[in-house]
């Protein structure tokens, strides 16, 4: 599969973080010919925090995950997961193969079942032949370092066309503190919790409790923002590790917190570049808003809108489909006050097209890569940002074929 125009130059090079080790291997879990599992194990005394899907729908991972977390277990940790098959949708089969993943972690590495978390991404409906990669255990037990973590970015990837990673290091009171991420999303991305699947991990130390607050505020300025296609997945998962070896406290820090808002943001925004087929990274910022819940709607509304997503595949100014997006979202909306922008470009005021505007200024911000829509309803202060990207002939392919 070719990768996306959208893509990143490289993957990042991200720092050692001090407590966790990484390993992934080829398990044969939907291919015999590619890397689909991987195992992290965090240190003693990490704390672990994490935001899910809320689909009615999730998978026995999320399920086992949530429970564990809510349990606010200590002790050392680890993350197993597996590309390929997603275990939603398995009832009974899909719990026995959540446990024996996890038994076998614990049995082999010493670590409490309860502290065991993990996730499967892929076809759904499918048992998952949990049997391979209970195989490749004692591979990944024995392969472990701290440097394997692009190998783990790369292990969780289904339709992904390039790996995802994203870093910051803050210094705070002089020390260093390193945050490192890995994402996969590429389709069925219209995150209602946290996204797809999402590691990070930073040795800087902070309670579980904090840690769960502060990741769970970012989630609804980041993940909760973005959208491919509309469709929320029933594996969604966002985990983050906090193995405090760095020895600096960061609850309460707002430099650390700006840090991971930033790695989760970056992270975000590439799923979105990769969206299955995307040419376009597309950011809709909605303004004026009665509420902050109503730019919402709008915002959602015309980044989730197949007529939107297609025109600007197509490199078409039609706005005409944004005046529909508005109208259609349920927010209080007046024609007579509504703006809209392409970028800087004016494209329409006070219910019709603006006098100052051409096709051709629309038809020249449309070819740019990344595009930005403006909507300004004029009734209050509300506002939201939301990223999407376009809607093109590659998703359609990509997504009959999906289980070939």
């Amino acid at each position: 599969m070719a990768i996306s125009p959208l893509a990143p130059a490289s993957f990042p090079e991200l720092p050692v973080i001090d407590g966790v080790t990484f390993a992934a291997a080829a398990a044969g879990v939907k291919r015999a010919d590619r890397v689909d599992v991987m195992l992290a194990l965090l240190a003693e005394g990490s704390s672990v925090a994490g935001v899910f899907t809320t689909s009615s729908t999730r998978s026995a991972n999320v399920l086992d995950c949530q429970r564990k977390l809510a349990l606010g277990s200590s002790g050392p940790a680890a993350i197993l997961v597996n590309s390929g098959n997603s275990n939603a949708f398995t009832g009974k089969l899909g719990e026995a193969s959540v446990a024996a993943l996890a038994k076998g972690v614990s049995d082999l590495c010493g670590i409490d079942v309860n502290r065991v978390f993990t996730a499967s991404t892929g076809v759904i409906g499918q048992p998952l032949p949990h049997e391979k990669i209970v195989a490749k255990l004692t591979e990944l037990r024995d392969n472990q370092t701290a440097e394997h973590i692009s190998d783990a970015a790369r292990a969780i990837m289904t339709t992904d066309t390039f790996p995802k990673g994203s870093t910051k290091t803050v210094s705070i009171n002089g020390k260093p503190v390193k945050i490192a991420g890995i994402a996969k999303g590429s389709g069925m991305i219209a995150p209602d919790m946290a996204t797809m699947l999402v590691y990070i991990f930073t040795d800087g130390k902070i309670a579980q409790t904090d840690l769960q607050a502060l990741v769970s505020r970012h989630n609804a300025a980041t993940f909760n923002c973005i959208t491919v296609d509309s469709d929320t997945s029933t594996s969604d998962s966002l985990m983050i590790a906090a193995t405090g070896r760095s020895g600096v406290d960061v609850t309460g820090n707002a430099d650390f917190a700006d840090a991971l808002h930033s790695v989760m943001l970056d992270l975000a925004h590439q799923v979105v570049r990769d969206g299955e087929g995307a040419t376009k990274f597309v950011t809709i910022n909605v303004t004026g808003a009665a509420t902050d819940a109503d730019a919402r709607l709008v915002a959602m509304a015309t980044a989730n809108s197949p007529l939107v997503k297609t025109a600007i595949a197509g490199e078409d100014p039609n706005w005409g489909r944004i005046v529909m997006a508005v109208g259609k979202s349920g927010a209080a909306a007046d024609r007579d006050l509504l703006t809209i922008r392409f970028g800087n470009v004016l494209v329409a005021e006070n219910g019709w097209v603006a006098l100052s505007y051409t096709e051709e200024a629309g038809a020249a911000l449309m070819k740019e890569q990344d595009i930005t829509i403006n909507v300004d309803l004029g009734l209050g202060k509300g506002a939201s940002t939301v990223w999407t990207c376009d809607l093109t002939h590659q998703y359609i392919t990509i997504n009959a074929d999906y289980r070939s």
